[in-house]
């Protein structure tokens, strides 16, 4: 009897994926996302998952450093409180630092608002082999600016520039610099952690009770909050303009940490998966010379003895 044939990693965690995966085909309201989605999951079984994902990714992120072929670049984006920081914590445990980077990006400096508004974030793009983690992005720009009008004012721009098209214009820049990015050998994933008001109104509540997570509160996130009908109307707005098939957006249900992780680091792991990854071999002047290499260092210092286990 023939064995049926296994399943892909991608199979496998498809439905942890394919339900809140949106690349721009069909139509797309926010209000039809839940927030409280857990999948067929508790979370025992979503840690299990979580600690399998962990390990894929370790191993994944082995091959994606010696080949040095592709690169990853994957954008989080979420109201305050949303678990951006958290979820990177959890997911990219074990990770080498060395082949993995995350930014951060806050208010723009100075010399930053005297370049064009994805300058900042061209230079920190990950390099061949590498992982690059931004934490905010690049669709601040046409997120923060848009519901502060005040911030787009101090970004210089040539008075003429800023019409009424402009977010289009942005959302066109945008979708463009993706598609040069993957054009080039980089994987474009972007996640929004969509979080509904009431959890957030619970997790500022347990920021100011945890003196080891007060720091983590400002005034400014009450005063954001207020504007929380902008901020989702802007949001449904960026997805629907810049969701392509080449950048999919992933619309993460993020009321429970634990089932947005699972989604999180089931996409990064299929997406890995579909570059077949490999560590490069050694051509066959390079295994001669290991041959003997390998002889002179097993006499070195021992006269061929074993060294002891």
């Amino acid at each position: 009897m023939s064995k049926k044939p296994s399943k892909s990693l991608a199979q496998e965690l498809d439905r942890y994926i394919k339900p809140f995966r949106y690349d721009g085909s069909g139509k797309f309201h926010l209000k039809d996302h839940k927030t409280d989605e857990k999948g067929d999951l508790d979370k025992e079984k979503a840690l299990a998952i979580l600690d399998a994902n962990k390990k894929r990714l370790i191993a994944f992120q082995e091959k994606l450093y010696a080949q040095d072929r592709w690169s990853l670049l994957i954008v989080f984006q979420a109201m305050d409180a949303g678990g951006k920081d958290s979820a990177i914590k959890a997911i990219f445990e074990g990770i080498n630092p060395q082949g993995c980077e995350v930014t951060a990006f806050k208010a723009p400096s100075s010399k930053e608002l005297d370049h064009d508004f994805l300058w900042r974030h061209a230079v920190a793009l990950p390099e061949r082999g590498h992982i690059g983690i931004f934490n905010r992005s690049h669709y601040e720009e046409c997120l923060v600016t848009r519901v502060h009008p005040e911030i787009l004012a101090k970004e210089k721009l040539p008075p003429r520039l800023v019409t009424k098209n402009i977010w289009k214009e942005r959302f066109e820049d945008i979708s463009a610099f993706e598609r040069y990015l993957c054009r080039n050998g980089t994987v474009v994933l972007k996640f929004f952690l969509n979080v509904s008001k009431e959890e957030q109104r619970e997790r500022f509540l347990e920021r100011l009770e945890d003196p080891a997570k007060q720091w983590k509160f400002s005034m400014d996130d009450i005063k954001e909050r207020a504007l929380w009908p902008r901020y989702q109307a802007v949001y449904q707005d960026i997805v629907r303009h810049t969701a392509t098939s080449h950048a999919p957006w992933y619309v993460v249900p993020a009321d429970h940490k634990w089932f947005a992780r699972v989604v999180i680091g089931s996409v990064i792991n299929a997406e890995l998966e579909k570059l077949d990854l490999r560590f490069p071999r050694a051509d066959k002047a390079s295994l001669e010379e290991f041959k003997q290499v390998r002889k002179a260092l097993e006499k070195e210092g021992t006269g061929g003895r074993k060294r002891a286990k």
